[in-house]
């Protein structure tokens, strides 16, 4: 009798949130929503991020659950010789570790920027960071371990200028479910017969 392990699950979820983040502050707004799924071993996580107004070289946003961490913003477009970073206004992007592009690097300087791109994944302090700065803080982190918990979206507006306002987000989980019942009655019903074989 062949078992097979169950289809990877797919969970989507999308959080309304319209607040505005606090201009010049680190303190930042932390966005923190509870998720109940069955999947038990994470294998991707993408999220869709929707801000409106500000300058989005002046951003620094990470998603936390568990035991993953991953910086998405780190004050995009920021290089040593231009500081205040990308000056294009409003995002409305997916990001995925698999994207072509690191959105650090390949953001444009005019215009609401779409699209989807790599996170930013430089996990140092946004007043240090440049565009050659090291790349850790993935997406993937948050493999392996279980969905259900909290999530949070964490942003913070690193300079004084206009206001961006975080309009929604949406998380996008897949991976390994939680064995139904009849799989497990299954299983513990191929281990009887094979040891009664033996």
């Amino acid at each position: 009798m062949a078992l097979t392990a169950p289809a990877a699950t797919v969970v989507s979820q999308t959080f309304m949130v319209a607040t505005a983040v606090p201009d010049n502050s680190i303190v930042g707004l932390a966005d923190t929503r509870t998720l109940a799924s069955g999947i038990t071993q994470i294998t991707e996580v993408t999220l869709e991020a929707l801000f409106s107004g500000g300058w989005n070289g002046d951003l620094y946003a990470y998603l936390a659950h568990g035991s993953g961490f991953c910086v998405l913003l780190n004050r995009p477009g920021r290089t040593a010789s231009l500081r205040a970073g990308s000056p294009s206004s409003g995002l409305a992007v997916l990001f995925a570790d698999s994207a072509a592009a690191d959105i650090h690097t390949a953001i444009p300087n005019t215009g609401p920027v779409t699209g989807t791109y790599q996170p930013d994944a430089r996990e140092m302090f946004p007043t240090q960071t440049v565009s050659t700065s090291p790349r850790t803080a993935y997406l993937a982190s948050f493999a392996g371990i279980p969905a259900s918990g909290e999530w949070t979206l964490f942003v913070a507006d690193m300079s004084l200028g206009s206001t961006t306002v975080l309009e929604s987000w949406t998380l996008t989980i897949t991976g390994v479910p939680e064995p139904s019942t009849s799989l497990l009655v299954a299983s513990a019903a191929w281990l009887v017969l094979r040891r009664r074989r033996l």
